[in-house]
């Protein structure tokens, strides 16, 4: 009796077609995996909630009187400013989080997984945006209790969640990087805050660039964070600031285009740092 043998071909194409990964199950179970850290460990998101608490709450009765007459008045002004400033300033926990995976030997786990690789990373990514669409609610709700009501409408509101979810997560990918190149979580956290700091508060978040002495305001005009929060203005007062728009829009495809591969490149050869 003759034995009936398979063609090699077909079968390494079979077993090809079991192992390939399947890219957007992966990339929805890494960002599933992000999503339950939060639920699981309530205080990783603190920052997510008492940022945008924080910072709407002070900012506008501290300084609402002395700039604009009014903390109400202040307030159509510095809100679009606090959400660009909350959210970027949370971004880090991409990194920090990054960077505890490795130090568990969680990306060493992953790396000897049959999955898409990539999906570790951007998975993460995906996820991390609950928390920053958390600090969003948290920002406009805050206001709206405050008596903040955007001229652009809901329509202006929702283009303006998205430009800067959009920036976010081209940022992320700058820690990413970071917390796959650094050796501690901390020092992620460091370099996250020297950097953002100086960028977040020397801009137009708080005040017009116009009050500010000739040399601030040069480096104010220039200024990143300056342009999504003019954006961001523009929107929620229900006009269209195409060129700032655009501006960000291109610098988030720029930052996604140096950081993500960085960040992949590190990721599969498992630098960290070490």
């Amino acid at each position: 009796m003759t034995a009936v043998i398979a063609p090699p071909a077909l079968t390494v194409a079979n077993h090809a077609a079991v192992r390939r990964p399947r890219m957007l199950r992966d990339t929805l179970t890494m960002a599933w995996r992000a999503m339950l850290h939060i639920r699981r460990e309530p205080e990783l998101a603190t920052d997510a909630i008492f940022i945008p608490v924080l910072f709407t709450l002070f900012f506008t009765y501290l300084f609402g009187g002395a700039l604009s007459g009014s903390p109400r008045e202040y307030l159509r002004f510095l809100l679009p400013g606090t959400l660009v400033l909350t959210v970027l300033l949370i971004t880090v926990t991409a990194g920090v989080s990054l960077n505890t995976d490795r130090a568990r030997g969680t990306l060493d786990r992953f790396r000897s997984m049959p999955i898409w690789q990539p999906s570790v990373i951007v998975g993460g990514l995906i996820g991390d945006m609950a928390r920053y669409v958390l600090a969003t609610c948290l920002v406009l709700g805050m206001g709206l209790l405050m008596g903040y009501r955007p001229a652009g409408g809901a329509g202006g509101v929702a283009l303006a969640v998205a430009l800067i979810l959009i920036f976010a997560f081209s940022v992320s990918w700058v820690w990413t990087a970071l917390g796959l190149a650094l050796r501690s979580a901390q020092a992620v956290t460091v370099i996250s805050f020297a950097v953002q700091l100086p960028l977040t508060f020397a801009s137009n978040v708080f005040v017009s660039p116009a009050t500010l002495p000739g040399w601030l305001r040069t480096f104010v005009d220039v200024n990143p964070v300056s342009h999504l929060v003019t954006a961001e203005r523009a929107l929620m007062a229900g006009t269209w600031a195409a060129s700032q728009v655009g501006w960000v829009l291109l610098a988030s495809a720029a930052l996604t285009a140096v950081f993500g591969p960085l960040t992949m490149r590190l990721y599969r050869a498992g630098q960290g740092g070490s």
